[in-house]
């Protein structure tokens, strides 16, 4: 039996729900770390005894003995330092004082650290009548899910006092409220640990996204092969068609695409960053979900079809479905398990092991049925998604007060994280979290590596004078520039700023130096 390659089609309706689950997955490209790893020290205002460093805080708490979850929060301009071990951290009792936003001396505090919201009274109100009462420490829960930046006014004049003043998110500051609802016992600790000078999981992340890349460009390939054709006898024996798995059809992209995407995909991102809620957060897990069913299966039946051609074959007649392949109705709820696992466990520590099967998987499918057919096309999307990723994470915070694609990728603290990424542990890191690298930054130069796999294959071109292996290494080089950009600004970087030169110049520049940049500029697919 032979197993059909990718048939081309237009418009048909699997290629445009894939493409329709593709849109979201556009939206995160420039994900190659965790955002929330540093609290940037920018330009807010630094006054006589209201210039200190901006901390990232630790907040761990028990509750009646059992320690829960870390929280993050973040100190004030003003106050004193949280120390970074926790041996050096005491372990206190959290206290809401009598008036809950804390604007006013409570006697209760003594010794102990208090948990206010904001409102109704400035920062420094706060501090001051919780360092007045006695308090070792002020925790401030924000009225939105973030932390502020706690700064002085030059007109500010009472910052004698010592203890430190730190700042929640509006989420983690109902958790501690929750806790402590109910006459329990509350303890906390506050300290900001170094970070560690090593990232353990970028080596490993790095080496997922560079697989992935070229697994998807010779998938088709080495994996399903290559559609046998038989020549149509005279007796009409030879007329029977080969028997074949169900490919997924091909939609070839135009340069136009470019323009579409970097309207909609804007479009789609002010109406996240606008409405950033939990339901809109569940709408992309289920769009997630959709295109990551797929994948698997798509991955699952083309390995297991390959292993066992007569697998294929074999196929059941189910009611009100239809004809059945046997290989569908072992792999499909197989696949449908790990979806449904990783939805109803997002928040386990294993849950990136789910989340990264079943983006390879989205984005192998994805990069099977979207093609290119020339670079004349790959430069107008390449440029168009480069541009965009620069626009939206450097250009506008002068114009919306802050970055909106980190915003929208950071997600609400109280839904759903987006799934649009790969991510990996920080096993080394004594904050955790995760390195992340988006969709976009695999799936756009991605286009452009299984463009030139195809090209030299259709060339007849090797490793020595072909484009695949070239343009392969200048992605892996574009992917370790962006991890050396990260560590150098301390924040996330936009990857496809380093992998469209390094990919795209990478093809352009030898087919200019072979003379073929005509060819592969006006190539057909």
């Amino acid at each position: 039996m032979a197993v059909a390659s990718p048939r081309r089609g237009r418009g048909r309706g699997g290629a445009v729900a894939l493409l329709l689950l593709l849109l979201p997955v556009l939206l995160l490209a420039p994900g190659a770390a965790g955002f929330n790893t540093e609290f940037e020290e920018d330009k807010s205002p630094k006054l006589p005894r209201c210039n200190n460093p901006f901390q990232k805080v630790k907040v761990v708490y028990w509750v009646d003995g059992e320690q829960m979850s870390a929280l993050i929060g973040m100190t004030a301009r003003f106050g004193g330092m949280v120390p970074d071990t926790a041996s050096a951290a005491e372990r206190l009792p959290a206290v809401i004082p009598s008036s809950k936003t804390g604007c006013q001396k409570s006697p209760q505090l003594a010794g102990n650290i208090a948990v206010t919201e904001r409102g109704e009274c400035t920062y420094l109100e706060k501090a001051n009548a919780a360092a007045s009462s006695g308090a070792k420490a002020l925790i401030m829960a924000n009225d939105i899910d973030d932390v502020g930046k706690m700064v002085c006014s030059k007109n500010d004049t009472a910052l004698d006092f010592k203890i430190p003043v730190v700042i929640v998110s509006r989420s983690n500051g109902l958790k501690i409220f929750e806790a402590m609802d109910g006459a329990k016992k509350v303890e906390m600790q506050l300290y900001s640990p170094n970070k560690a000078a090593f990232d353990g999981a970028i080596p490993f992340l790095w080496l997922m996204a560079v697989s992935t890349t070229a697994c998807a460009a010779v998938w088709t390939a080495v994996v399903v092969g290559e559609e046998e054709k038989k020549a149509p006898s005279g007796d009409g024996e030879g007329d029977q068609e080969a028997p074949k798995t169900e490919e997924p059809e091909i939609v070839e992209l135009q340069a136009e695409t470019a323009f579409v995407f970097v309207i909609v995909s804007s479009c789609v991102l002010l109406f996240l960053f606008f409405f950033n809620s939990i339901w809109s957060a569940w709408l992309m897990v289920g769009l997630f979900c959709l295109g990551g069913l797929q994948g698997l299966h798509f991955l699952a039946s083309t390995l297991i079809v390959r292993a066992c051609k007569k697998c294929g074959d074999t196929k059941i007649k189910l009611p009100a479905v239809g004809n059945v392949t046997a290989v569908t109705l072992v792999v499909l709820p197989i696949a449908l398990f790990i979806v449904i696992m990783w939805a109803t466990h997002q928040s386990s520590p294993f849950a990136w092991v789910g989340q990264n099967l079943m983006g390879i998987g989205m984005m192998i499918l994805v990069l099977q049925i979207v093609q290119m057919p020339n670079i004349k096309v790959a430069s107008a999307l390449l440029i168009s998604a480069f541009l965009y990723d620069i626009f939206w994470v450097f250009i506008s915070p002068l114009i919306f007060k802050k970055s909106v694609m980190i915003t929208v990728a950071k997600g609400t603290d109280d839904g759903p994280s987006l799934p649009m990424v790969l991510k990996m542990p920080k096993e080394f890191d004594v904050w955790n979290g995760y390195d992340m690298i988006g969709f976009g930054d695999i799936l756009f130069p991605g286009l452009l590596v299984a463009f030139s796999f195809r090209y030299d294959r259709a060339h007849g071109k090797g490793v020595a004078n072909g484009y695949f292996p070239y343009v392969m290494i200048g992605y892996a080089f574009g992917l370790s520039f962006t991890y050396v950009g990260l560590y150098l600004m301390k924040s996330g970087q936009p990857a496809l700023l380093y992998l469209v030169p390094c990919t795209l110049g990478t093809i352009v520049g030898l087919g200019a130096q072979r003379g073929e940049l005509s060819q592969l500029w006006n190539a057909k697919a």
